[in-house]
């Protein structure tokens, strides 16, 4: 089984006041899922994964994610395969 955290390159951006907001993930193949909409943005730990940081509860593609910034990198969850 593969490690469910998926440590993700993600296109952000950073607003006037410094908040940070992600755009876009890229997965470990390459493909881009741009994020639709965020629904909310607290510090939390990943149950799944393992790990705490900044989660952002995101709708991508009509599916509900999380995306988590994590001292200085970004992961999600796997599904499982």
């Amino acid at each position: 089984m593969k490690n469910p955290k998926v440590y993700v390159d993600v296109i952000a951006r950073f607003s006037a006041d410094g908040e940070l907001f992600p755009l876009e993930i890229i997965w470990e193949d390459g493909r881009r899922y741009a994020i639709d909409r965020i629904t909310e943005i607290r510090r939390a730990s990943s149950m799944k994964a393992g790990g705490t940081g900044i989660r952002y509860g995101c709708i991508i593609n009509n599916h509900r994610t999380y995306v988590f910034f994590e001292e200085d990198r970004w992961f999600v969850e796997r599904r499982h395969e």
